[in-house]
Protein backbone atom coordinates (compact mmCIF):
# COMPACT_ATOMS: atom_id res chain seq x y z
CA UNK A 1 0.00 0.00 0.00
CA UNK A 2 1.34 3.34 -0.89
CA UNK A 3 0.87 6.32 1.58
CA UNK A 4 -0.70 8.83 0.14
CA UNK A 5 -4.05 9.83 1.29
CA UNK A 6 -7.06 8.61 0.54
CA UNK A 7 -8.36 11.93 -0.39
CA UNK A 8 -6.09 13.05 -2.72
CA UNK A 9 -6.50 9.35 -4.25
CA UNK A 10 -10.01 9.62 -4.88
CA UNK A 11 -9.71 12.83 -6.60
CA UNK A 12 -7.23 12.35 -8.61
CA UNK A 13 -6.11 8.28 -9.22
CA UNK A 14 -8.85 6.29 -10.23
CA UNK A 15 -10.09 8.21 -13.00
CA UNK A 16 -7.10 8.77 -14.16
CA UNK A 17 -5.96 4.60 -13.61
CA UNK A 18 -9.55 3.93 -15.84
CA UNK A 19 -7.97 6.27 -18.79
CA UNK A 20 -4.38 4.22 -18.58
CA UNK A 21 -2.71 7.37 -18.23
CA UNK A 22 -0.69 7.64 -14.94
CA UNK A 23 2.89 7.48 -15.04
CA UNK A 24 5.32 6.71 -12.31
CA UNK A 25 8.23 8.81 -12.19
CA UNK A 26 11.89 7.85 -10.66
CA UNK A 27 15.39 9.35 -11.06
CA UNK A 28 18.81 7.49 -10.66
CA UNK A 29 22.43 9.06 -9.57
CA UNK A 30 21.46 11.63 -7.13
CA UNK A 31 24.56 10.17 -5.12
CA UNK A 32 27.80 9.84 -7.35
CA UNK A 33 30.26 12.40 -7.74
CA UNK A 34 30.06 12.39 -11.59
CA UNK A 35 27.84 11.96 -14.34
CA UNK A 36 24.42 13.48 -14.92
CA UNK A 37 20.99 12.58 -13.43
CA UNK A 38 18.74 10.33 -15.17
CA UNK A 39 15.23 10.45 -14.91
CA UNK A 40 12.24 7.88 -16.07
CA UNK A 41 8.35 8.21 -16.50
CA UNK A 42 6.34 5.23 -17.31
CA UNK A 43 2.49 4.61 -17.82
CA UNK A 44 1.68 1.36 -17.27
CA UNK A 45 -0.44 -0.96 -19.34
CA UNK A 46 -3.04 -2.28 -16.20
CA UNK A 47 -4.08 -4.87 -18.67
CA UNK A 48 -0.53 -6.26 -19.39
CA UNK A 49 1.96 -7.36 -16.42
CA UNK A 50 4.84 -7.00 -16.17
CA UNK A 51 7.08 -9.49 -13.40
CA UNK A 52 9.53 -8.65 -11.21
CA UNK A 53 8.86 -4.75 -10.77
CA UNK A 54 10.13 -3.51 -7.95
CA UNK A 55 13.12 -1.00 -6.46
CA UNK A 56 15.95 -0.88 -8.76
CA UNK A 57 18.45 -1.07 -6.15
CA UNK A 58 17.10 -5.06 -4.96
CA UNK A 59 17.68 -6.42 -8.42
CA UNK A 60 20.76 -7.71 -9.71
CA UNK A 61 22.01 -5.75 -13.09
CA UNK A 62 21.38 -8.91 -15.55
CA UNK A 63 17.21 -8.83 -14.37
CA UNK A 64 17.14 -5.15 -14.12
CA UNK A 65 18.37 -5.42 -18.22
CA UNK A 66 15.10 -7.82 -18.70
CA UNK A 67 13.13 -6.35 -16.68
CA UNK A 68 13.78 -2.76 -18.73
CA UNK A 69 13.07 -3.99 -21.97
CA UNK A 70 9.83 -5.46 -21.03
CA UNK A 71 8.94 -2.14 -20.04
CA UNK A 72 9.90 -0.67 -22.89
CA UNK A 73 7.97 -2.83 -25.22
CA UNK A 74 5.15 -4.01 -23.05
CA UNK A 75 4.08 -0.46 -21.45
CA UNK A 76 1.46 2.15 -23.05
CA UNK A 77 4.28 5.23 -22.66
CA UNK A 78 7.94 6.10 -21.55
CA UNK A 79 10.35 8.30 -21.42
CA UNK A 80 13.63 9.38 -20.49
CA UNK A 81 14.87 13.18 -18.91
CA UNK A 82 18.66 13.79 -18.14
CA UNK A 83 20.12 16.91 -16.11
CA UNK A 84 23.53 17.56 -17.09
CA UNK A 85 26.85 17.69 -15.04
CA UNK A 86 26.22 21.52 -15.78
CA UNK A 87 22.59 21.37 -14.41
CA UNK A 88 23.32 19.49 -11.13
CA UNK A 89 26.15 22.22 -10.10
CA UNK A 90 24.50 25.53 -11.18
CA UNK A 91 20.73 24.01 -9.71
CA UNK A 92 21.93 21.78 -6.74
CA UNK A 93 21.34 17.83 -6.99
CA UNK A 94 17.69 18.10 -5.95
CA UNK A 95 16.43 20.86 -8.45
CA UNK A 96 18.07 19.10 -11.46
CA UNK A 97 16.60 15.76 -10.16
CA UNK A 98 13.75 17.19 -10.37
CA UNK A 99 14.11 18.76 -13.54
CA UNK A 100 15.10 15.71 -15.00
CA UNK A 101 12.04 13.76 -13.61
CA UNK A 102 9.90 16.83 -15.33
CA UNK A 103 11.66 16.40 -18.32
CA UNK A 104 10.59 12.76 -18.55
CA UNK A 105 7.13 13.41 -17.52
CA UNK A 106 6.61 16.29 -20.07
CA UNK A 107 8.49 13.69 -23.00
CA UNK A 108 5.69 10.85 -22.60
CA UNK A 109 3.97 10.30 -25.22
CA UNK A 110 0.66 9.89 -24.93
CA UNK A 111 0.74 12.28 -22.50
CA UNK A 112 -0.01 11.55 -18.43
CA UNK A 113 -2.79 12.57 -17.08
CA UNK A 114 -1.62 12.21 -13.23
CA UNK A 115 2.11 11.72 -11.97
CA UNK A 116 2.97 9.04 -9.33
CA UNK A 117 6.41 10.75 -7.75
CA UNK A 118 9.05 8.87 -6.07
CA UNK A 119 10.17 11.23 -2.57
CA UNK A 120 8.76 13.81 -0.91
CA UNK A 121 9.26 16.79 -3.48
CA UNK A 122 7.03 17.64 -6.22
CA UNK A 123 8.50 19.00 -9.91
CA UNK A 124 6.72 22.01 -11.50
CA UNK A 125 4.32 19.62 -13.92
CA UNK A 126 0.92 20.99 -15.52
CA UNK A 127 -0.75 17.96 -14.23
CA UNK A 128 -1.76 16.69 -10.80
CA UNK A 129 0.89 14.67 -8.90
CA UNK A 130 1.57 13.16 -5.78
CA UNK A 131 5.00 12.62 -3.87
CA UNK A 132 5.09 9.17 -2.32
CA UNK A 133 8.09 8.37 -0.03
CA UNK A 134 9.19 4.87 -1.04
CA UNK A 135 7.19 4.74 -3.87
CA UNK A 136 9.94 2.80 -5.90
CA UNK A 137 8.73 -0.17 -3.61
CA UNK A 138 5.07 0.22 -3.09
CA UNK A 139 3.98 1.65 -6.86
CA UNK A 140 4.14 -0.24 -9.90
CA UNK A 141 4.49 2.45 -12.46
CA UNK A 142 7.11 3.57 -10.22
CA UNK A 143 9.56 0.49 -10.18
CA UNK A 144 9.20 0.19 -13.25
CA UNK A 145 10.37 4.24 -13.70
CA UNK A 146 13.33 3.26 -11.00
CA UNK A 147 14.38 0.71 -13.66
CA UNK A 148 14.08 2.42 -16.59
CA UNK A 149 16.23 5.13 -15.28
CA UNK A 150 18.85 3.14 -13.42
CA UNK A 151 19.79 1.36 -17.08
CA UNK A 152 19.55 4.09 -18.99
CA UNK A 153 21.86 5.84 -16.30
CA UNK A 154 24.11 2.91 -15.86
CA UNK A 155 24.54 2.78 -19.69
CA UNK A 156 25.60 6.59 -20.14
CA UNK A 157 28.41 5.78 -17.15
CA UNK A 158 29.56 2.81 -19.12
CA UNK A 159 30.19 5.42 -22.14
CA UNK A 160 31.58 8.19 -20.39
CA UNK A 161 34.07 4.91 -19.13
CA UNK A 162 35.28 4.60 -22.46
CA UNK A 163 35.82 8.59 -23.09
CA UNK A 164 37.20 9.18 -19.80
CA UNK A 165 39.21 5.90 -19.14
CA UNK A 166 40.87 5.47 -15.61
CA UNK A 167 38.18 6.37 -13.14
CA UNK A 168 36.51 3.52 -13.57
CA UNK A 169 32.78 4.57 -14.22
CA UNK A 170 32.14 1.43 -15.59
CA UNK A 171 32.58 -0.36 -11.78
CA UNK A 172 30.93 2.11 -9.88
CA UNK A 173 29.06 4.67 -12.26
CA UNK A 174 30.33 7.88 -10.51
CA UNK A 175 29.39 7.10 -6.80
CA UNK A 176 31.82 7.90 -3.95
CA UNK A 177 33.72 4.15 -3.81
CA UNK A 178 37.23 3.42 -2.15
CA UNK A 179 38.31 2.52 -6.12
CA UNK A 180 36.54 6.22 -7.53
CA UNK A 181 38.06 8.12 -4.76
CA UNK A 182 41.98 6.91 -5.50
CA UNK A 183 41.42 7.18 -8.68
CA UNK A 184 39.76 10.94 -8.77
CA UNK A 185 43.04 11.88 -6.45
CA UNK A 186 45.47 10.32 -8.54
CA UNK A 187 44.00 11.56 -11.65
CA UNK A 188 42.22 14.50 -10.56
CA UNK A 189 38.75 15.64 -11.53
CA UNK A 190 37.16 15.03 -15.08
CA UNK A 191 34.93 17.40 -16.92
CA UNK A 192 32.07 15.10 -16.24
CA UNK A 193 32.66 15.36 -12.21
CA UNK A 194 30.14 17.43 -10.70
CA UNK A 195 32.02 20.28 -9.12
CA UNK A 196 29.48 21.03 -6.45
CA UNK A 197 29.77 17.73 -4.81
CA UNK A 198 32.37 18.30 -1.53
CA UNK A 199 35.05 15.72 -2.54
CA UNK A 200 35.67 16.98 -5.66
CA UNK A 201 35.24 20.76 -5.10
CA UNK A 202 37.99 20.07 -2.07
CA UNK A 203 40.29 18.37 -4.63
CA UNK A 204 39.92 21.70 -6.78
CA UNK A 205 40.71 24.10 -4.17
CA UNK A 206 44.28 22.62 -3.54
CA UNK A 207 44.74 23.46 -7.10
CA UNK A 208 43.66 27.20 -6.91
Amino acid sequence: MSSRSTATADLFEPPARVAHRVCGADEAGRGPLAGPVVAAAVILDPCVTIDGLRDSKKLPAARRETIAAAIRTRSIAWAIGVASVDEIDALNILQASLLAMRRAIEALDPPASYALIDGNRLPPLSIPARAIVGGDSTEPAICAASILAKVHRDALMRELDAIHPGYGFAQHFGYPTPLHLRRLRELGPSRVHRRSFAPVRALLAKDT
